[in-house]
């Protein structure tokens, strides 16, 4: 098959071509990457929880009641009381009605999207949402509009020329790769004003924003229009997702989403850890406090280098593929992990450093890796 070698050829080339790195051991801050020791600042494990020893035991104790393979899927015979106790949990937590675990956000986004527009619908995407949203739009078969980031008046247009179609527009609540934060106000606005659903995508939110609660709490609103996803597998240090919302919007998903249907359940001793995780984010609520700190530090360090973003996601911004994968591996011969993200993930010419911070991390981290970008 020549044209798959072509085809690699041209990413060397280009300077696109990915590469894994060899993890040797638990996530966190410090962490032995391909035989050598570094301090990372390229994990989601924004509360450093990946790899706390209660979650770890909780686990361990889920397998020890539940086994570990759920055996078949949510609606045959794999769901099980602790799903259901998870679920309740994570209503609770975002103080929604009710919520539904899935076992990745991905799958999540796919599920929720294809449930809920379809061939004689619209629906309406940032131009910088997450390839997951992407995916569910075109797999909807839904009329599709983007609209360029964050530009509301430009949303409008478009939600008032879709006419009585049923609309969803589906947003990032924390864009990954540039770290700001969609204006939910406004969204929740825009959508009550046109008769349209909210999907609130707050994957790298959900444990930073809002005392940890994310997005919403963030900003003290709550609509029964919105259709909120959570990732539990970032600040929450587990895995999967969950979608929470309107009673209704769960039973429908039950019952029409794919992605839910026709898979085998979550491991149930993830369920037993996600409840764990949740106790743990109310009860070390410096984990925010402390991550706040940090990111003020390395903004006071660095300026108008970075992005504006008051999140864990701190990009600069470099440009060519060439100069930002230099400029990443000069700071890896200093011990300091730090991805450079290019293009298709992030717009042509925008290639960056993708900075995250974790409430691991200490002052010196940051001071640190603030002094190396600064030589």
């Amino acid at each position: 098959m020549n044209f798959l070698d072509d085809a690699l050829q041209d990413l060397e080339k280009s300077g696109l071509k990915r590469r894994r790195r060899i993890l040797e051991g638990p996530q966190g801050v410090h962490v032995s990457v391909d035989g050598k020791r570094y301090t990372s600042y390229c994990s989601n494990d924004y509360l450093g929880l990946a790899s706390h020893p209660d979650l770890m035991e909780a686990a361990c104790r889920g397998a020890r009641k539940y086994g570990v393979g759920a055996g078949a899927s949510h609606l045959l015979s794999g769901h099980g009381v602790i799903h259901e106790a998870a679920e309740k949990a994570l209503a609770r937590f975002v103080d929604l009605p009710s919520a539904l675990l899935y076992s990745t956000g991905y799958m999540a986004n796919i599920g929720v999207v294809t449930t809920l527009v379809g061939r004689n619908d619209a629906i309406f995407c940032d131009r910088l949402n997450h390839a997951s949203l992407n995916d569910a739009a075109v797999l909807s078969r839904a009329r599709l509009y983007r609209y360029p980031h964050l530009d509301m008046d430009f949303l409008e247009s478009c939600l008032a020329r879709a006419g009585k179609k049923r609309k969803l527009v589906a947003t990032d609540a924390v864009f990954s790769m540039d770290g700001d934060i969609a204006p939910v106000p406004e969204l929740i606005e825009l959508c009550e004003k046109h008769d349209a659903m909210l999907l609130l995508d707050d994957a790298h939110g959900l444990g930073v924003l809002g005392n940890g609660r994310g997005v919403l709490a963030h900003f003290g609103i709550s609509s029964p229009s919105v259709v909120y996803v959570g990732t539990l597998g970032k600040a929450a240090g587990v895995s999967g997702a969950f979608v929470a919302g309107e009673n209704d919007l769960v039973e429908m998903l039950v019952q029409r989403s794919r992605s839910y249907i026709y898979t085998t359940a979550q491991p149930p001793l993830l369920a037993e850890a996600i409840i764990q995780s949740l106790k743990l984010m109310e009860e070390e609520s410096w984990r925010m406090r402390h991550l706040e700190d940090l990111i003020s530090r390395l903004k006071s360090r660095m300026g108008d280098a970075l992005m504006p973003s008051i999140t864990a996601i701190q990009p600069l911004i470099v440009g060519e593929n060439e100069a930002c994968l230099e400029l990443s591996s000069n700071l890896e011969k200093k011990g300091l992990l730090v991805p450079a993200i290019r293009p298709p993930t992030v717009p042509r010419g925008s290639a960056r450093l993708r900075i995250s911070l974790s409430a691991s991390h200490s002052f010196e981290d940051i001071d640190r890796l603030a002094a190396a970008l600064e030589r």
